[in-house]
């Protein structure tokens, strides 16, 4: 997607959901447990006003639906909800053309996929559009023979190639080029401190809290509010201000806690075996990005879900160290997929740990940059605990 078209989307979502979808993934149609207690996940009817063809699904599935339409037409929040709900939750409730025209096209892409495909999802929005507004119909000399290659995410297990490592040998090369099993093993948590940023937002404080063998929290302070992240290793939330979101604390759901069991697994590398079933090696590719700079990469699948969907790691074929992970949400309108690059690995205690992570969605991206980082530090057990409503801080004035 070209750089502007980014900014356009970003622009317009990433408060809005710049941590409900960062390091969530996965299809939301059941509740996970929290604290030993089945929960009904909120819905999106409940939720929200005036939802018509998206009734039935959780809260949390609506919101990142609503990022895939955005990234496929290139479209921010009021380019569909209208001018009137910038600032204005009320106003997202309010039918315009644009909401309409959608609803309609949800109903034909159903149509096309229970009609043509016996019901699975061969068509989504992304099919035709592309990234714009209004689908091309013709091609153009320049996309047959001006566009540069670039390698495509795989969105579904590929099958396994013959190869010099195995997926246990690659594995066990990041594992060491990490510190090595035993040194983890003298690890049991760390802290790290640094900043936060999202697009088009101010830099904030922001602290990084992890406790083997998988709790995690990520904590953002904002002038309107704290925004939470957490996994207390089998029950997660996504707390956010009003100002950014009108759900101030979301449960996650299903797959959305596999995601995060899998980050919070990701802090302690030794754990990676037993983070994914279907291991396999797919064929090695170089990455150069805005995020990777011209790096050849060995790529291992494993899934979260039992095979349904992948996740996709890239490790640096000459340092062995992880550099990103992908993984897909399985939405009412496509599977959408959220990215974590790690990088500035740094010698701590005898271990190596990223000091930057980059978390990107369809229609979002944060930095968190760390300058310190305190291991086998002593965290208290609220900090993984479900995180309350948040408040602005006195000194914010309101």
């Amino acid at each position: 997607m070209a750089g502007s078209k980014k900014r356009l989307i970003i622009g317009g979502m990433a408060v809005a959901v710049v941590l409900l979808l960062s390091v969530t993934s996965g299809s939301a149609q059941s509740a996970a447990p929290q604290s030993g207690t089945a929960q009904k996940p909120l819905m999106a009817e409940d939720a929200f006003k005036n939802v018509q063809v998206l009734r039935g699904i959780p809260a949390s599935e609506f919101i990142e639906t609503m990022g895939f339409f955005a990234v496929s037409l290139t479209a921010n929040c009021t380019t569909c909800h209208g001018d009137a709900s910038a600032g204005s939750w009320e106003h997202y409730a309010d039918d315009t053309p644009l909401k309409q025209a959608t609803r309609r096209m949800v109903l034909m892409v159903n149509s096309i996929n229970q009609t043509n495909f016996g019901g699975k999802r061969e068509v989504t929005c992304f099919t035709c559009h592309r990234s714009d507004r209004i689908p091309r119909v013709t091609p153009t000399i320049a996309e047959v023979y001006n566009s540069t290659f670039n390698p495509i995410e795989p969105d579904k297990l590929l099958d396994p190639v013959p190869g010099n490592m195995t997926a246990d040998q690659i594995l066990d090369r990041y594992i060491k080029a990490v510190g090595g099993a035993q040194n983890w093993a003298k690890i049991t948590s760390y802290s790290a401190k640094g900043t936060s940023q999202a697009y088009s937002e101010d830099m904030y404080a922001a602290e990084m809290y992890a406790k083997a063998p998988a709790q995690e929290a990520l904590i953002t302070h904002t002038e309107a509010g704290d925004r939470t992240v957490v996994f207390d290793g089998t029950a997660g939330w996504v707390a956010m201000p009003s100002d950014d979101k009108p759900i101030p604390v979301l449960p996650q759901i299903q797959n959305d806690v596999l995601g995060a069991k899998l980050d919070a697994l990701l802090c302690f590398p030794p754990a990676i075996k037993q983070a994914l079933t279907n291991w396999r090696v797919v064929p090695s590719i170089t990455i150069d990005d805005n995020t990777i700079k011209n790096k050849d990469v060995d790529v291992v699948q494993g899934s979260l879900d039992g095979g349904k969907t992948p996740v996709n790691l890239y490790f640096d074929s000459k340092t062995g160290l992880l550099l990103r992970q992908a993984r897909y949400n399985d939405t009412k309108v496509g599977l959408a997929v959220t990215q974590v690059d790690y990088d500035d690995y740094r010698d701590v205690a005898g271990v190596k740990i990223p000091y930057k992570l980059t978390v990107s969605w369809l229609d979002g991206q944060t930095f968190y940059v760390f300058t310190q980082v305190q291991p086998n530090a002593a965290i208290e057990a609220a900090k993984f605990g479900k995180p309350a409503p948040p408040t602005p801080p006195k000194s914010a004035g309101k």
